[in-house]
């Protein structure tokens, strides 16, 4: 697993987590699909063509209300036929990494993100101005503090 803070470095992907209206909402989604399947998975029409690169350390960033929130380390990209139609299969690691709030325009699909382009991590029981850890704020507060771009 790719510890906080590794994941900057090397070739990663972002999407918008469609119809989640925060990280919680992701977890709570993901925690019943685990449950359900045994493991963590996004399916997504189109096979990267740079796998290679992704599965070399790389990461999912999720766009949740038009910021980058969180991301997943990747364990595997698969091809997976569904309906008789071909997908990759993103198999993630279940922990959901929170990083610093960066806005992000709205787009479709995947992009592939340069690591030196991925926000940082937050780190547990990293202090803001105040003492209080930006990982530990709830998930309301931290979403609406980025909406006000105090974040």
């Amino acid at each position: 697993m790719v510890g906080q803070g590794e994941a900057r470095g090397g070739l990663h992907l972002l999407k918008v987590a469609v119809s989640a209206g925060s990280v919680e909402d992701i977890r709570r989604f993901q925690s019943t699909r685990q449950k359900s399947h045994g493991f963590v998975f996004h399916h997504t029409r189109q096979m990267p063509r740079r796998w290679a690169e992704l599965l070399a350390g790389g990461s999912i960033y999720w766009v949740v209300k038009g910021f980058i929130q969180a991301r997943q380390p990747f364990l595997d990209i698969r091809s997976v036929v569904l309906d008789g139609r071909p997908y990759a299969e993103l198999v993630l690691d279940p922990d959901l990494v929170l990083t610093q709030g960066r806005p992000q325009g709205a787009f479709q699909g995947w992009r592939y993100l340069v690591g030196d382009q991925a926000p940082a991590d937050i780190a547990t029981g990293q202090a803001l101005q105040g003492g209080a850890g930006e990982a530990e704020m709830p998930p309301e507060m931290r979403a609406e503090l980025m909406e006000l771009g105090l974040l």
